[in-house]
């Protein structure tokens, strides 16, 4: 895997392919939107039935950059359950293999809009907004309030006619891809991304982290 470095906020950043973004400096690894639970949440609210498989998806790709990168502390960026309801369901194998992923780490999950209420408490970890070296790190970037680190709107980007989630740096904002499995995006082309970033660069998740200019992908 080919990660991408950059500077954002006078931090020095690596997006990795996969989606998660990793802070040498601090050791830090943080994903964003990881939406645990989504099928059994479609499933409660009558929705379409989709495969149970999303919770392990998710947490193999967390499992493998917990072990690439070996971080001191994990950081998920909010929407970490698919709702609070999702959270507290999660299977005993599953909330048992977080705990092991935990293990000798620090584990803190922001509140997003689909699970503002507390974790699950059978799980470790945190639930604290958090500022370090001047960023911010937030579920949702807040204008005129940064540098701020986020997810929240899953950017996305098309390259080559496939559709490819993606990292989205501007000046202010640095708005991550979302890293759960079933999860859909928001094209960078999009108006309310647009506004939040509308210069910068877009890191291109895949075989590798492939950086492209904004500009260039709008004028497109």
């Amino acid at each position: 895997m080919t990660d991408h470095a950059f500077d954002f906020g006078g931090q020095r950043l690596l997006a990795r392919p996969s989606g998660a973004l990793y802070w040498p400096a601090r050791r830090w690894l943080i994903l964003a939107d990881l939406h645990l639970g989504k099928s059994e949440r479609m499933a409660r609210r009558g929705g379409a039935l989709l495969p149970p498989y999303e919770t392990q998806a998710t947490l193999d790709r967390a499992e493998t950059e917990i072990a690439a990168v070996d971080p001191l502390v994990v950081v998920s960026l909010g929407d970490g359950f698919d709702d609070d309801a999702a959270g507290r369901a999660l299977p005993d194998a599953v909330c048992a293999r977080l705990v092991r992923m935990a293990a000798g780490r620090r584990w803190i999950w922001l509140s997003g809009n689909h699970d503002p209420g507390a974790i699950c408490p059978r799980l470790p970890g945190e639930q604290q907004d958090e500022i370090r070296d001047g960023l911010v790190l937030r579920h949702e970037p807040v204008p005129g309030q940064g540098p701020d680190i986020s997810g929240h709107f899953h950017p996305c980007l098309r390259l080559a006619g496939q559709r490819r989630r993606c990292f989205l740096v501007g000046r202010d904002h640095l708005i991550l891809p979302a890293f759960g499995a079933y999860t859909g995006g928001l094209e960078i082309t999009d108006p309310a991304l647009a506004a939040l970033v509308p210069e910068g660069l877009a890191i291109a998740c895949g075989a590798r982290a492939l950086p492209v200019p904004v500009r260039t992908l709008r004028r497109a």
